[in-house]
């Protein structure tokens, strides 16, 4: 059954659309003609109209970006990334009558990094974004997150479902609270301690490993990740680069879109950022009451099936098998992009623009 636009309805169940999403790999990046570059200077005129200014949140000082007016869409980036992660959904949607939204993160970009591990946990994080849709004077937004912004965005949902319209979530699925174990061990466990979660877990060593083979290396290496299976750091090797080394990019990925991040990390550190992973087993302590719990807003989830993420041990069964939408009751649809990766929402910008513009939409 043809939904629209290439897309495949595969099932329905209990009101659940659940659809494949076709898109052509895309090409070595070609050189310009006249008319492509004009489009690009269009494209770099249209993001001098995106306006930045710091806010006062949760007793930290936070960078966000803004474009165009109407309803907010927040956008949560994840890690190594940052507000720059949704130019393209930022700018099409400030074209189709929204006012886009997206912070760096707190330990990311020019948002303060406190020095703490315990400062970032959900509870910090996601008091911050309410001080900051406080701020924007809204009562509600809509969310979009992907990577640990998808995680912040499932428990903003769970912690302040009255804040949000609804939420459209990129490659991490609601992962539930599960009593029996911290979740480090059991990563441990399955993948060994070179697994990418396990080496990130001592302060210092993660950071040893980015300083060695250089930020730029870490963000392309990071960006550019298309393997279905586990991201692994071997202490030998690290992320198999060195400063300097050569790193194809795809069509979608330019190095002017490198040098931005690698300016803000080189400025920054990633400690902030690695913070998150390290508040992990300390964010399931702290979210015991909330075991069991529902995310009760409407929800489309969007993955490629080349994410790392979707290939997780029972991650599959979970999000098309009906746990998914126990845990997310109010789950109305997901789609599943053939012959993508992870950092979806920049390697296919048009389809996840269209997706979520056609989601949200509807409120």
């Amino acid at each position: 059954m043809q939904y629209s636009d290439g897309l495949e309805v595969v099932s329905i169940q209990d009101g659940l659309v659940i659809i494949t999403s076709t898109v052509e790999t895309q090409a070595k990046q070609p050189q310009l003609k006249s008319p492509e570059r004009e489009r690009e200077r269009e494209r770099e005129r249209e993001m001098e109209g995106i306006e930045h200014r710091m806010v006062r949140v949760n007793g930290i000082n936070m960078h966000i970006a803004e474009i165009g007016e109407g309803p907010v869409v927040l956008f949560l980036h994840g890690f190594p990334e940052l507000w720059y992660s949704w130019r393209h959904q930022m700018l099409y949607l400030s074209a189709n009558g929204y006012r886009a939204v997206a912070p760096d993160l707190r330990g990311f970009g020019d948002t303060d990094a406190p020095a703490s591990l315990s400062s970032y946990t959900y509870f910090q994080i996601i008091g911050d974004l309410i001080a900051l849709i406080d701020s924007l004077g809204q009562d509600q937004v809509f969310v979009v997150g992907h990577d640990w912004g998808a995680m912040i965005a499932w428990y903003i949902c769970l912690f302040r479902p009255d804040r949000v319209k609804a939420l459209v979530n990129i490659s991490v699925e609601f992962k539930p609270r599960h009593p029996s174990g911290k979740p480090v061990e059991k990563l441990r466990a399955f993948y060994g301690d070179e697994y990418y979660m396990c080496r990130f877990q001592e302060p210092g060593e993660a950071e040893d490993v980015c300083a060695h083979d250089g930020t730029a290396t870490v963000i392309k290496k990071f960006l550019t990740y298309r393997h279905p299976g586990p991201l692994m750091v071997p202490k030998e090797t690290g992320f198999g680069g060195s400063p300097g080394s050569t790193i194809t990019l795809p069509s979608w990925l330019s190095e002017e879109d490198v040098n931005y991040y690698v300016s803000k990390f080189d400025e920054k550190g990633f400690t902030g950022g690695l913070n998150y992973y390290r508040a992990v087993d300390l964010n399931w302590e702290l979210t015991a009451p909330w075991t069991g719990a529902q995310v009760k807003v409407p929800v489309k989830f969007i993955v490629g099936d080349l994410d790392l993420t979707y290939h997780m041990p029972g991650v599959k069964e979970y999000i098309h098998d009906g746990g998914f939408k126990k845990d997310v009751p109010f789950l109305q649809e997901v789609v599943v992009m053939e012959e993508v990766g992870h950092f979806i929402n920049q390697e296919k910008p048009a389809e996840i623009n269209k997706h979520i513009y056609d989601f949200i939409q509807k409120f």
